[in-house]
């Protein structure tokens, strides 16, 4: 009887750490890393929030007067430029709407002279359709 007692002590036994170590850790990770359906939709709406200012920012910097004129002399389509811009990359269009905005409140700062803003805005320009190019 005793004999019995111990060998279903240790199959139970058996069974409990067969059980423990045989679930992967990986597993047990995992359940701490899932983000709701919430939290995704928070992210992907803010996200297209700020695509839409950075489009908007470089949209405003390129449709000035001063901005069709500086591309049509540097023998650039403002058209072109203007339709490349929608087809940068997130991370492309951030970074060219930081310096479009920094290079507007310089030149509305008076830090920055005509000229400056002109050539400027033709580096912005030729990096977009760079970009878009190699693409």
């Amino acid at each position: 009887m005793a004999s019995e007692r111990f060998r279903v002590v240790r199959a139970v036994t058996a069974s409990a750490l067969v059980a423990l170590f045989g679930v992967p850790q990986s597993l047990v990770a995992q359940v701490d890393h899932i983000v709701s359906s919430t939290e995704l939709q928070k992210a992907t709406v803010g996200a297209s929030q700020q695509r839409e200012r950075n489009l908007a920012t470089l949209r405003s910097f390129f449709s000035s007067a001063k901005a069709a004129e500086a591309l049509k002399s540097a023998h650039m389509d403002p058209q072109q430029v203007s339709n490349a811009v929608a087809s940068l990359s997130d991370d492309d269009l951030a970074r060219l709407a930081t310096r479009a905005s920094k290079a507007q409140s310089e030149f509305a700062a008076g830090s920055l002279s005509d000229r400056d803003l002109i050539i400027i805005l033709v580096a912005i320009a030729a990096l977009i359709l760079i970009i878009v190019a190699v693409r």
